[in-house]
């Protein structure tokens, strides 16, 4: 059965929810965002209020169930860790919710989200810098399409640069005109 999926622009009123996933035993340890709301609601003001990004919640079938995170490289620190081009994005994500965990939801997703991001035409290459023990994920990102370049060591993690290439991607998925979950 085909899965409905949708992303929208993450809001203010989003940031209860996106905070009840922050503390999720699944996402913390990777995220290290399980803060007290006092102190995760500026964190969120401030995020959703960056011009270097794009805050969003995924959707599946109508229920909320991710958080996204798409940006520019330049103007993040990630951009100290290699010779970014002006165009580079990058993407961070959760699944917060725990009944979708485990079904095989985040390669579609992450797929999805990465054809968005290479609309923008002068987009060739997005960048993913996931947490160096996070296993899962690294696994996801190779599957999409992203190859890992080398461990860096970022201010809050030690952490694994990927690229995913616009030419590696469109070869990957070209026959693959809806994704399906």
């Amino acid at each position: 059965m085909a899965r409905m999926l949708a992303f929208r622009k993450a809001q203010e009123e989003d940031g209860p929810l996106v905070h009840t996933w922050m503390n999720e035993e699944h996402v913390h340890p990777f995220w290290q965002l399980n803060l007290p709301w006092a102190a995760f609601q500026p964190h969120f003001h401030r995020a959703l209020h960056d011009p270097h990004q794009t805050l969003y919640i995924g959707f599946m079938d109508g229920a909320a169930m991710s958080y996204w995170e798409a940006y520019w490289v330049k103007g993040d620190v990630v951009e100290d860790y290699y010779d970014p081009s002006p165009f580079d994005q990058g993407i961070h994500l959760l699944i917060g919710e725990k009944d979708f965990l485990g079904h095989g939801y985040a390669l579609p997703l992450l797929k999805t989200m990465v054809r968005y991001q290479f609309r923008h035409q002068d987009t060739t290459k997005v960048v993913a810098e996931p947490d160096i023990r996070n296993e899962k994920m690294i696994h996801v990102f190779q599957a999409c399409g992203f190859k890992p370049v080398e461990p860096i060591t970022l201010p809050d993690k030690e952490a694994l640069l990927m690229f995913c290439e616009r030419g590696e991607f469109e070869r990957r998925w070209k026959d693959e005109a809806f994704i399906r979950i």
